[in-house]
């Protein structure tokens, strides 16, 4: 009998496959981004030193847009890239976590270059 995996455990093992090539520098972090089923999150992460420099997630009061995911995805995304310019981030390597490169994820990366953040 074939053992079919779920969505997530598949997306968990690309994430897995993504992350053996990509990494964060001190000079270039890594802009990691979580998608729920209402939410979205993304962080920028230095993995040198394990530390995380900026977030930003749908779930705060001032990016929750009522205009639908998209809209908040691209909301989150130039809130994250304010907040990591003011930590002095200017250059960002791009870790979608999995998730194909369209709609809410690719909504966020427009935002985050709007705002200022090279990707």
């Amino acid at each position: 009998m074939i053992k079919k995996l779920s969505r997530d455990t598949l997306r968990r093992k690309r994430h897995e496959r993504i992350r053996l090539r990509i990494t964060g520098s001190s000079e270039r972090p890594r802009l990691s981004i979580f998608r729920s089923a209402k939410f979205i999150y993304a962080q920028v992460i230095d993995d040198s030193s394990g530390r995380t420099l900026a977030s930003a997630s749908s779930r705060e009061a001032t990016l929750a847009g009522g205009s639908g995911k998209v809209a908040s995805a691209k909301a989150v995304g130039l809130a994250l890239a304010q907040r990591a310019k003011a930590a002095g981030v200017g250059a960002v390597v791009l870790d979608r976590g999995g998730y194909r490169y369209h709609g809410r994820v690719r909504s966020l990366t427009e935002g985050a270059r709007e705002g200022g953040l090279d990707l």
